[in-house]
C-alpha cells in the first residue's frame, strides 16, 4: 500500500515535467509521456534500486534539441535513441558503472542542493501563473532569453491572481499537512490533496464567473482521444539514417550523458533512501540500455534516473520499486482515460508540490552540515551549487569534480607521508611511511630530511606502505645516497636497497 501511495505522488509529479521537458526538446509532447511510462515499467522493474524513478531528464534537453535539429526531424533522431540504449547496455555488461562511486560526498550533496535551489527558481513563476518557460526547463539560459533569475523578476511583473492564490493555498497545504490533527487525513499524501484542493478553488473560479479564473494555457494540457488516439500519434524511428555517422554521433552523447547522470542520480538515491540499500551501477545501466532502446522504438525521448521524481518517491514513503512501476500506469491512466480531468489541473498546484520537493532537496541543515565538514567538503559543495544553477547539471557537476579532486590533493599534500614512531629498542628515530604515498607526498618526505640534523640515525621503515609511489622511492633512495655527506646513517626496512653503486648509508 505504501509503494502504491508513493506512485501517486511520483505520478503527479512527473505528470508536468514529462510534458513540460518534451516542449523544452522540441519533441512531441507524447514523447515524454512515452519515456516516463516505458522508465516505470521497464526500468522500474530491471532498476536494481528500490527509490530511483526514471524519466526523460531535463540534463538532456539542450543536446536533444540540437540533435533533432542536425538530424531534420523528430523521427530520423530516435533511431539514436535505441542506439544509445545498446551503448548503455553494452557499458553495463562492461561493468563501466563503477565510475560513479569514484564521485566525492560534496559534489553529490551539491547536486542535490542545486536541483533543490533549480526547482524552487523555475517554479516560482509558475506558481504566479506565468509559464512562459516550460515546466521542465532546467538550464540557466531559457527559450524565450531569459534566464533562471530575470524569469522571476518578469513573472512578478506578470502575476495571474487565480493562479497566485492556488499556488500559495497549495504550498501552505504541502509544508503543514503533517501538523493536520485528524489521522485519517494524514494517510492521504500531501501532494494529492495539494492538486485536489487546487483543482476545486480553479473551479470554483472559473464557475463563479470571477475575473480571477485560471484559463486554459495555465493549467495542464494532456492530448486528448484515447488509447487509439494515443498509439496512433507515437512517431516512428526512420531507420534510414542508421548509417548516418551524425547519428552515431548523436548516440554516443546521449549515452554517455544519459548514463553519467543516471549513475549520479543512482548515488544520490542511496543517499535519499531512508534504508541506505547498496544499487550495482552495471545493474542500472543495463536497466537504462533497455529502457532507452524501447523508448527510441515507440517514439519515446531518451530517459535517464531522475533527481525530482526520486526524492518524491523517497519522501512519499516508497519501499520497493514497484512505486516507479505504478506510476507508469497512472500515466497510461491519464492519457487513455482521464486527460480531460487532468486538464483541469493548474499548473500553479503542480508548481507548488515541486517547491516543496525543491526545499526538501536544498533543506538549510545541509548548507550547514557541509559548513561544519570542514573547507575541503564545503568548497566543492557550494561551487557544485552555483556552478549548476549558473550553467546545466553535467557543467556544474563537472566543475564541482575539478575542485573536489583540487580539494582532494590539496588534503593529500598536507597529511605527511613518514610518521616518527618511538623505537625504545633503539637509539635510532624511526620514520615510518603511511600505506598510501602518492607523488603528492614527493615535496614532503624531501623536507624532512633536508631539516634532518647532521649526524641523524633514522630508521625508514616501509613495512607498512602499500602503494609506494616511483618519484618518492626515488627521493628516499637520493637522500641515502647523500646521507654519508651529512655524516646521517640511514637504516631501510620494507623498502628495495639503493641501486649499486649508490651509497646507502653508513
Amino acid at each position: 500500500m505504501a509503494d502504491l501511495a508513493a506512485s501517486v505522488v511520483v505520478f503527479l509529479v512527473a505528470l508536468p515535467l514529462c510534458l513540460g521537458i518534451a516542449l523544452a526538446s522540441g519533441a512531441p509532447l507524447l514523447s515524454g509521456m512515452v519515456a516516463g511510462i516505458v522508465g516505470g515499467l521497464v526500468v522500474g522493474l530491471l532498476s536494481p534500486s528500490h527509490v530511483q524513478v526514471s524519466g526523460p531528464a531535463a540534463g538532456l534537453t539542450a543536446i536533444v534539441l540540437a540533435a533533432i535539429a542536425s538530424q531534420g526531424s523528430f523521427e530520423a533522431f530516435l533511431p539514436a535513441v535505441v542506439i544509445a540504449g545498446g551503448i548503455q547496455l553494452a557499458m553495463g555488461l562492461a561493468r563501466l558503472g563503477v565510475v560513479a562511486r569514484f564521485v566525492p560526498s560534496s559534489v553529490i550533496k551539491g547536486m542535490l542542493a542545486a536541483i533543490g535551489l533549480i526547482l524552487i527558481l523555475k517554479q516560482l513563476p509558475h506558481l504566479v501563473g506565468w509559464d512562459a518557460d516550460a515546466m521542465g526547463d532546467a538550464s540557466f539560459q531559457q527559450a524565450d532569453n531569459e534566464n533562471t533569475f530575470s524569469e522571476i523578476f518578469v513573472a512578478f511583473e506578470h502575476i495571474q491572481q487565480g493562479a497566485l492564490v492556488v499556488g500559495l493555498v497549495c504550498l501552505v497545504l504541502m509544508f503543514g499537512w503533517q501538523f493536520i490533527p485528524i489521522k485519517k487525513l494524514q494517510a492521504v499524501p500531501a501532494p494529492l490533496a495539494a492538486v485536489l484542493v487546487g483543482t476545486l478553488i480553479s473551479e470554483v473560479l472559473a464557475g463563479s464567473g470571477s475575473a480571477m479564473a485560471i484559463d486554459a494555457s495555465h493549467k495542464v494540457a494532456l492530448p486528448e482521444g484515447g488509447f487509439s488516439a494515443f498509439f496512433g500519434a507515437l512517431a516512428r524511428p526512420d531507420w534510414s539514417v542508421v548509417s548516418n555517422p551524425d547519428t552515431w554521433f548523436v548516440a554516443i552523447t546521449i549515452a554517455l550523458v544519459a548514463s553519467l547522470e543516471t549513475l549520479l542520480c543512482l548515488e544520490a538515491a542511496i543517499k535519499l533512501d531512508p534504508w541506505r540499500r547498496d544499487s550495482p551501477p552495471d545493474k542500472e545501466l543495463i536497466a537504462q540500455g533497455i529502457g532507452n532502446m524501447i523508448a527510441g522504438f515507440f517514439g519515446g525521448l531518451p530517459l535517464t534516473g531522475v533527481i525530482v521524481r526520486s526524492s518524491a518517491n523517497a519522501d512519499a514513503g516508497a519501499k520497493t520499486r514497484f512505486s516507479a512501476f505504478y506510476h507508469a500506469f497512472w500515466l497510461i491512466l491519464a492519457i487513455v482515460a482521464l486527460s480531460t480531468v487532468l486538464n483541469r489541473i493548474p499548473l500553479a498546484a503542480l508548481a507548488a508540490i515541486l517547491l516543496f520537493i525543491g526545499y526538501r532537496l536544498a533543506r538549510p541543515a545541509l548548507f550547514r552540515d557541509s559548513w561544519k565538514a570542514g573547507w575541503s567538503q564545503f568548497l566543492p559543495f557550494t561551487i557544485t551549487v552555483v556552478a549548476i544553477l549558473l550553467t546545466d547539471l553535467l557543467t556544474g557537476i563537472f566543475i564541482g569534480l575539478g575542485v573536489g579532486l583540487i580539494a582532494v590533493l590539496r588534503e593529500g599534500v598536507r597529511l605527511p607521508a613518514l610518521r616518527i614512531k618511538e623505537d625504545p629498542d633503539s637509539d635510532a628515530t624511526r620514520y615510518e611511511l603511511i600505506e598510501q604515498v602518492n607523488f603528492l607526498h614527493k615535496a614532503g618526505v624531501g623536507k624532512i630530511f633536508t631539516e634532518l640534523p647532521n649526524g641523524s640515525n633514522i630508521i625508514i621503515d616501509g613495512t607498512r606502505c602499500v602503494s609506494l609511489d616511483p618519484d618518492v622511492l626515488e627521493t628516499i633512495q637520493e637522500f641515502i645516497a647523500s646521507s654519508s655527506v651529512r655524516d646521517i646513517t640511514v637504516k631501510l626496512e620494507g623498502l628495495p636497497q639503493p641501486p649499486e653503486g649508490g651509497v646507502g648509508g653508513h
